[in-house]
């Protein structure tokens, strides 16, 4: 299936950039050791595989899922075969004693990727989810980053999300937050990171889920008032390599908006992607009606779906890459855009967070109001919508 179509396009978004950047690319990463944390996710195999074409010195891919790692083993030797140099994966948890110890053995790399990420939007709807999502995207990160500058690393680099510009829920938040924390280590290393839209089709991803629906025999089920920008999983990788070797200390690369990337709801790319495998959508009025004709339709080539509009905890109405404050290179690349970032840190306020986060793990008690009011401290014009509606209580 052509995801480019699905997502109403034509063209892939970076092709000259690449192309006019090949040598210089293929030169450094040929001579050089990678470390890709996070890299059975998505966006962690996407930039994989960019890395491992060019075929690096070293490349070590790190993730907590031991089945995706697997995948990513047997994806990358069906379709490039081998490279010359030193490539191994393992399944560790980043936040482990295990992690640690891996680095103190083999900690020597140029270049560390950071594609670890809780990354939806539904893991606010508890505390304790949610505090773990602050300890992968800030706290791992804070870590594995201070073992690079312990360990002579070149250059860090970390995803963030478009939605970390002028957020308003708490994933985009905790990444914001995240960029704060590298901003404070960027004294001492070389850092860059990447804002992109939602990778189409990624895993967990709503796209994603289209895909389970079908093979489950199941209704579709999207926004349809939520538009998006979307790229595919081989341009996430690409951005991020970019960033990776041609980022600037401090320096946040993006997307440029052009008549390639443009705004598409998740209904309209339903409809896209049913009509791809030989269905009409049929609209329901409610989930019953949705469940019940399942059974049925699909022989006369139609699929129940159920749109509607959102009304969730932590949607955006529109999306973003960068705010009016932030300064932008748009002349360097062709399709890619920079925010440039001078060093600013807010010591005591990283501090704080710190120290008040920590005290309230070692009480094993905390609620989702007082880390909802300690990002308002963090980020005073945080735009979090609260709803008291969460995706889990639909289909």
């Amino acid at each position: 299936m052509d995801i480019l179509s699905l997502i109403g396009r034509k063209n892939l978004l970076f092709q000259k950039d690449i192309e006019n950047h090949q040598k210089e690319l293929s030169d450094e990463v040929s001579k050089s050791n990678f470390l890709v944390i996070g890299g059975a996710g998505s966006i962690g195999q996407a930039v994989t595989k960019e890395i491992f074409k060019r075929n690096p010195k070293k490349l070590h891919v790190v993730d907590i899922s031991e089945n995706n790692l697997v995948e990513l083993v047997r994806d990358l030797r069906s379709s490039y075969g081998y490279i010359d140099g030193d490539f191994r994966t393992f399944a560790l948890d980043i936040g482990s004693v295990m992690y640690d110890a891996f680095i103190e053995s083999d900690g020597k790399y140029d270049y560390v990727l950071n594609l670890s990420a809780l990354k939806h939007v539904r893991s606010e709807k508890d505390p304790y989810t949610l505090m773990r999502m602050i300890d992968v995207n800030v706290f791992n990160t804070d870590k594995t980053l201070q073992q690079s500058i312990d360990n002579g690393v070149k250059k860090y680099f970390c995803v963030s999300t478009d939605k970390a510009a002028n957020p308003v829920n708490m994933m985009g938040a905790s990444k914001r937050i995240m960029e704060m924390f590298l901003m404070r280590k960027s004294r001492d290393i070389k850092i860059s990171t990447a804002r992109f839209a939602n990778v189409a089709f990624s895993d967990g991803s709503l796209l994603h889920g289209f895909n389970q629906r079908i093979q489950k025999k199941q209704p579709i089920v999207a926004p349809s008032d939520i538009k998006r920008y979307f790229v595919t999983p081989q341009e996430s990788g690409e951005l991020c390599l970019m960033s990776t070797i041609f980022g600037e200390n401090r320096d946040i690369f993006f997307p440029k908006l052009s008549e390639d990337l443009h705004l598409i709801t998740f209904s309209e790319i339903a409809v896209k992607y049913l009509n791809a495998i030989g269905y009409e959508p049929y609209l329901c009025k409610d989930e019953d009606e949705a469940r019940s004709l399942i059974h049925t339709l699909p022989q006369e080539k139609k699929w129940p779906c159920l749109f509607t509009n959102s009304d969730t905890t932590g949607e955006k109405d529109f999306e973003e890459f960068f705010t009016d404050k932030e300064v932008l290179n748009m002349e360097r690349f062709d399709n890619l855009g920079i925010i440039k970032n001078e060093l600013f840190v807010e010591d005591e306020k990283l501090k704080h967070f710190e120290e008040k986060l920590a005290g309230m793990k070692s009480s094993l008690k905390w609620s989702k109001e007082e880390i909802v009011d300690l990002f308002f401290y963090m980020i005073p014009d945080f735009g979090h919508k609260e709803t008291g509606k969460y995706l889990d209580s639909k289909m």
